[in-house]
């Protein structure tokens, strides 16, 4: 079976082929997904994501046929809509600092931690700002929707006519959703959103087949199911929830690294720290940490040489080159703390990438730490292609840790909402924590200067 999967990624957005008999992607096409300025505040230009969507269906079922459809999107993000399926308002950029001119009053009205599992992050980070945001400055656009929905299933409406909303998005730091009694938190009742709020539905149920007009337009056949789809980085769990005992950890990277931890040791998650709970697609809260690594390593390597060589890593030990967090402030385990490099002076551009490389390694670590986690550690997504980056995991955390071999982790994982109960392997490379003492003095001695 060939399973087309849409995945919009905060940062680029793809449509992937996924032989489900393989368990492999076989073609991928990706396009820049650019927040639109204009209009009432920074928003996602839905328009040419869906022209993007379509044009790629069509051209890529004309060099193979596809069989099904499933979706998967970065969280943080729902959309109001009105009773012909368009916008009552544009969907909002959850970084659009604006958001926050309201934190005082929200504040007062968002469940605690105890009950979602959510910490309070800035700007529309948390759903639940956004739409009361939303509603307190635009009452009557807000008034005109006549459902909210996550954005996966957004896509999913274009793509059916049919309404749906899904535990894995509106479990992911929304302030929507009790993990624990699998059901709308209480801030959602006394805000009135409940009536809006799409049937909730099982990441796998079929919501229908292809619209008979996009069926024309793309060339798909017209009985083509199309799935409910799911959160990217619980996409990226699926596969292991079937296959792999536990404990075992995965770490989703894109421009967000998400850690999460399944059948871990007991930790109490600290909010202050973006940890939360998330809500996988069997419905269980899983422990999970995040941090923006995927733009923090834009923003450290643009325009800069990506390569290296085992003098610049031998360096780079030697001298405890190191970079301290955090260049992405606001989120991720050290909010507040400002970026610093520490013994760094002269270094070549390859010391540079290498030491950019165990940054981003640490910081995982420390987010796997926070949420207990024990076991093997799976990375998904570009991060598993920098052998550096996956070394120095396994040095900090004293694991193995193991690079998938698919270049986005999430397509996989979608495309399994379309079989019925097909055999997943975990693939790639086992790197086991490295014999060469040099590699845990660097973690320890970053370790060291975080602390003081």
């Amino acid at each position: 079976m060939i399973v087309a999967v849409i995945d919009i990624g905060k940062t680029n957005a793809k449509v992937a082929l996924v032989d489900l008999e393989r368990m492999a992607e076989v073609v991928l096409r990706r396009t820049a997904n650019a927040v639109a300025t204009d209009g009432p505040y920074p928003h996602h230009d839905v328009e040419a994501l869906w022209a993007f969507i379509l044009e790629s269906l069509s051209d890529l079922h004309r060099q193979q046929p596809i069989d099904a459809i499933s979706i998967t999107t970065h969280g943080a993000t729902a959309v109001l809509v009105d009773a012909e399926g368009g916008l009552a308002l544009p969907v909002i950029d959850y970084e659009f600092a604006g958001i926050d001119e309201l934190t005082q009053d929200y504040d007062t009205i968002r469940p605690p931690f105890a009950e979602t599992g959510t910490p309070r992050l800035p700007a529309g980070l948390n759903i639940g700002a956004q739409l009361f945001w939303q509603q307190r400055r635009f009452p009557g656009e807000f008034a005109g929707a006549t459902a909210i929905l996550m954005y996966p299933q957004y896509w999913a409406l274009r793509l059916t006519g049919v309404a749906a909303n899904e535990v894995t998005s509106l479990g992911c730091h929304t302030d929507l959703w009790n993990p624990w009694q699998a059901d709308y938190s209480s801030l959602v009742d006394p805000m009135g959103w409940r009536r809006l709020m799409a049937p909730v539905r099982p990441a796998k149920d079929r919501l229908g087949p292809i619209l008979p007009a996009l069926a024309a337009q793309t060339g798909l056949d017209p009985q083509t199911p199309v799935f409910c789809g799911l959160h990217d980085s619980n996409a990226s769990l699926l596969p292991h929830l079937l296959s792999d005992a536990p404990p075992f950890c995965v770490v989703s990277t894109g421009t967000w690294v998400v850690s999460m931890a399944v059948g871990g040791k007991k930790v109490d998650l600290d909010p202050a720290r973006d940890t939360l709970v998330n809500v996988n697609a069997l419905g269980d809260p899983v422990p999970s940490a995040r941090f923006m690594g995927g733009r923090e390593f834009s923003l450290l390597t643009d325009g800069q040489p990506q390569e290296w060589s085992d003098d610049d890593v031998a360096a780079v030990l030697a001298q405890k080159a190191s970079l301290l967090p955090s260049t992405q402030q606001g989120s991720g385990p050290f909010p507040h703390r400002a970026a610093q490099w520490r013994n760094a002076e002269a270094l070549s551009p390859g010391q540079r990438f290498a030491a950019i490389s165990f940054y981003l390694a640490l910081m995982t670590a420390t987010c796997l730490e926070l949420i207990g986690g024990d076991g093997p550690t799976t990375v998904e997504g570009p991060f598993a292609q920098n052998r550096l980056f996956i070394r120095m995991l396994a040095a900090a955390t004293g694991r193995p840790v193991i690079a998938s071999e698919t270049s986005t982790g999430t397509s996989i994982g979608a495309a399994l909402l379309a079989s019925d109960g097909a055999t997943v392997m975990s693939k790639g490379e086992r790197t086991e924590p490295p014999a060469d003492p040099a590699w845990h003095d660097y973690a320890r001695s970053w370790q060291q200067a975080i602390e003081t």
